[in-house]
C-alpha cells in the first residue's frame, strides 16, 4: 500500500514539475515576445519623430517659398499696366 502511495506522490510532484517548466517555459516565450515587442515599438517611435522632423523642416521651407511668391505677386499686382 506504501508503495502505491509514494508512487501517486511521485507521480503528482513529476506532473507538477513538469507543468511548472511548462509555464516557466510559456513565461520566457511571453516575455520575449513583450521585449520584442517593446523594441518594435521604440523603432516605429523613433521613425516617426524622425519623420515628423522631415515634415516640420519640408513645411518651414514651402511656407518660406511661399511668402516669397506672395510678395513678388504683391508687387506685381501694385504696378500699373503698362499699355
Amino acid at each position: 500500500m506504501i508503495e502505491i502511495v509514494a508512487a501517486v506522490a511521485g507521480a503528482s510532484i513529476s506532473v507538477a514539475a513538469m507543468g511548472a517548466m511548462g509555464f516557466s517555459r510559456r513565461s520566457d516565450e511571453a516575455r520575449d515576445a513583450v521585449i520584442r515587442l517593446t523594441s518594435a515599438v521604440e523603432h516605429i517611435a523613433t521613425q516617426l519623430e524622425v519623420l515628423h522632423t522631415d515634415i516640420k523642416d519640408d513645411r518651414k521651407e514651402t511656407f518660406t517659398r511661399l511668402s516669397g511668391v506672395e510678395q513678388r505677386v504683391s508687387k506685381l499686382e501694385a504696378r500699373p499696366p503698362s499699355c
